[in-house]
């Protein structure tokens, strides 16, 4: 790999690459941070993508794509007199020194809970730190990872089950509230109850330390590649999966679950 010189040597010629570009490319010299969010959340799932299928080619390629975004971000902060990159760097270390005393100071912190445990109280000890427990959640963030985030913060401090298996019962009780209002067909109280059922099972996975998020995009994908093999050999046979009866779709689906053992 390459030698620290070499790495900071490849950081400067992005900032001077980027320089270069907001100065002579128009594209590049009309963008504000806003023009650039949504562009940025695209950047961010292609990594994501990227991760899942641990695709280092692309996980190199994508990294560099977010890594652009946070020096322009930066950039744009330097023009309007509010910050460089410098700054960025230096509130990010000292962030990370100030949040492990378990290296940089002298509490004890032996195992990654207790690191966990830790982390919530440090950061709301921190100068511009969150208010509260769950003040630090982003309202953005998708709703399945948003509340594994919730569940894990309130577990920090220890609003938590006492034993793991507590949570099946929860698990029961929220499917049959669920059930029962579906039965009633009042839509709104059904999707209150669905929400309550997902957060459960969310908190079962958070518990059985599973990330919820990964499972489910294990389980698209999965969905994904047996849909795929059921289409393609339904077209190969000349058919069309419209005029398929549901057997018939189960016997093909049946094959493509085979091939992955």
């Amino acid at each position: 790999m390459h030698t620290r010189e070499e790495k900071l040597e490849a950081f400067g010629r992005l900032l001077d690459v980027l320089d270069e570009l907001r100065v002579k490319c128009p594209w590049d010299r009309k963008q504000t941070n806003e023009s650039l969010r949504p562009n940025t959340i695209e950047e961010v799932y292609e990594l994501c993508d990227a991760l899942m299928k641990d695709d280092r080619k692309n996980i190199c390629k994508e990294l560099g794509d977010v890594l652009l975004h946070v020096v322009f971000y930066a950039k744009i902060g330097s023009e309007t007199g509010d910050f460089d990159i410098k700054d960025v760097c230096d509130k990010l270390c000292d962030k990370l020194i100030f949040r492990h005393p378990h290296v940089f100071g002298e509490v004890k912190a032996d195992t990654a809970e207790k690191v966990s445990e830790n982390w919530e109280q440090i950061k709301m000890k921190e100068k511009d730190g969150n208010k509260s427990v769950l003040s630090g959640v982003p309202d953005a963030l998708p709703s399945l990872i948003k509340a594994y985030r919730i569940q894990d913060k309130a577990r920090n401090v220890g609003f938590d089950w006492e034993e793991r298996s507590q949570v099946w019962e929860k698990v029961k009780e929220e499917i049959a509230e669920f059930e029962s209002e579906v039965e009633t067909m009042d839509k709104e109280k059904a999707e209150a109850e669905f929400g309550d059922v997902m957060f459960s099972l969310i908190n079962v996975a958070r518990l059985y330390k599973i990330n919820p998020d990964n499972a489910l995009e294990h389980t698209n994908q999965k969905f994904i590649r047996r849909f795929n093999y059921l289409e393609v050999h339904t077209l190969k046979a000349g058919k069309n999966l419209k005029d398929m009866t549901l057997e018939e779709m189960d016997a093909i689906w049946n094959e493509a679950k085979a091939q992955e053992k």
